[in-house]
């Protein structure tokens, strides 16, 4: 049962993934700032690997950012 939710997150956390990259993609931003979102997905992408629930946490905060059009600046990681 529980490697059957880890599953189903694992879905839910790869489609949220695919949707934030979707959207960096089409933002109207400078390419440093594309650049600096999509090194915090790959970021989150990473960490998937280790710390499954925490990634989803991380996405979830990003998308929001994303929401609120809140874009880190271009010269920081």
């Amino acid at each position: 049962m529980e490697r059957d939710s880890q599953l189903e997150l694992y879905g839910l956390v790869a489609d949220r993934l695919k949707e934030a990259h979707t959207r960096v993609r089409m933002l109207p931003v400078t390419e440093d700032e594309r650049m600096a979102l999509s090194r915090k997905l790959l970021v989150i992408t990473a960490a998937t690997k280790h710390d499954l629930a925490g990634a989803a946490r991380r996405l979830e905060r990003f998308m929001a950012e994303l929401d609120e059009r809140r874009f880190p600046d271009a010269g920081s990681p």
